[in-house]
């Protein structure tokens, strides 16, 4: 039985309920000696406690999208089918041009949210350079579909999940889709292609988003294998102007490791609540060597960058949770890098999926207009972020500045 599906949560609840129904029936009819009496009532209430217990977990995964599955709960599953150096590029010499297309078969993607916005599909891929074997979720804008677009290429975000966090993230949880399909019919963002791979690539460690010989090529993984195939099997268009990427917590950070390393292969990063330095995540791969863990940092890779990316950067976060970060990176930016930083008060939320459902439109509005896509459908132009008279939703939107935050805190 999946663990994030629907029977698993009813079969939890109907037991909760009998295990609640049990000690009241049967309490004071138990026959057989004391002992025996006693051992089944404290049975009953290890019962109670179990399923009720398990209940709450369940209902909390599946409103975060912890665990995708027993695998990842157990700590029993793993990606990677080798990890070979891939040197500095993260190709190990591979001319990628030169790879055959990668041809994908794609079904329907199950679990909440997934056939909301019409639908998700999913894949398995194999990586040809990373080495790494796992799911691709892909969701496509209205647009795509439409005979006027049939000759249309669309922009892609890749959007990445925190540690532990399913790669379903954004459209269970976050429900990103559901949000954006009315906005991208109107004209109001632009029809991007929404691509969630696995980033939950080997049993309990957060991999960092980085290349780690013999451990795993996640680097390689999510800027040259994923794209690759995206490219390969829908009209998207080509790399670095149309691509970016986006995550929140973990997935915050890889994403805009991501684009400070690799500017030749995404335009344009946003990171909620995230951190630079990989030790930001005790169970991350990357901050366990020295080496590693310095060249995984964004901060330390934009400062010591000979020529500044053509990149733009969207951070936001909470005092102590992303907002320094963000602060980091933009006194460290020089033309043409761009950092744009949100600051959200504590008032706002915790480090949870409350704090950033409500930023997803404010964000891919600035992705629009960061990414050239800004005349879409109609030519409409998005409305971008206010920073004036910031109210107390819109700090929480992630749509106030952080000089007009600053008057706040």
């Amino acid at each position: 039985m999946s663990l994030t599906g629907t029977p698993f949560l009813y079969t939890t609840l109907v037991l909760s309920v009998v295990a609640l129904i049990l000690p009241l029936v049967l309490w004071s009819r138990m026959p057989g000696p004391k002992v025996l009496r006693a051992t089944a009532r404290v049975l009953m209430l290890l019962f109670a406690q179990g399923t009720a217990v398990t209940l709450v977990f369940v209902l909390v995964n599946n409103q975060n999208n912890l665990y995708d599955n027993w695998a990842d709960l157990l700590g029993t599953g793993n990606h990677v089918q080798r990890a070979a150096d891939l040197g500095r590029d993260g190709t190990g010499g591979i001319a990628l041009k030169k790879l055959p297309k990668v041809k994908q078969t794609f079904r329907a993607a199950d679990g909440p949210g997934m056939r909301q916005a019409g639908g998700v599909q999913v894949t398995q891929l194999k990586g040809r350079v990373s080495g790494v074997n796992a799911e691709v979720y892909v969701w496509l804008p209205p647009q795509y579909g439409e005979p006027a677009y049939r000759h249309k290429k669309f922009p892609v975000v890749e959007v990445l999940p925190g540690y532990p966090g399913s790669a379903k993230a954004w459209f269970g949880s976050l429900k990103a889709h559901e949000q954006l399909l009315p906005l991208m019919r109107s004209g109001q963002v632009a029809p991007f292609i929404l691509v969630a791979p696995r980033t939950n690539l080997l049993a309990g460690v957060d991999t960092g988003c980085a290349n780690t010989p013999g451990e795993v090529n996640a680097d390689s993984w999510l800027s040259i294998d994923v794209p690759k195939m995206v490219m390969d099997n829908f009209r998207a268009d080509p790399a670095p102007a149309g691509w970016a990427v986006a995550g929140y917590s973990a997935g915050a950070h890889c994403a805009v490791k991501l684009a400070v390393a690799h500017p030749d292969r995404f335009r344009a990063a946003v990171g909620l609540s995230g951190y630079n330095d990989p030790i930001g995540e005790r169970n991350s791969l990357a901050a366990q060597n020295p080496r590693v863990r310095a060249e995984n940092n964004p901060y330390l890779i934009l400062k010591k960058a000979a020529v500044p990316p053509r990149i733009s950067l969207y951070i936001s976060g909470q005092p102590h949770d992303g907002y320094e970060a963000g602060v980091a990176l933009e006194s460290v930016a020089k033309a043409p890098t761009t950092v744009h930083v949100v600051f959200l008060p504590r008032s706002a939320g915790g480090h949870t999926m409350a704090l950033w459902k409500p930023q997803v439109e404010p964000v891919f509005r600035w992705l629009t207009l960061q990414m050239g896509q800004s005349r879409v459908r109609t030519g409409t132009t998005p409305r971008s972020p206010s920073t004036a008279d910031s109210t107390h939703a819109a700090l929480a939107s992630g749509t106030a500045s952080r000089a007009g935050a600053g008057r706040r805190r």
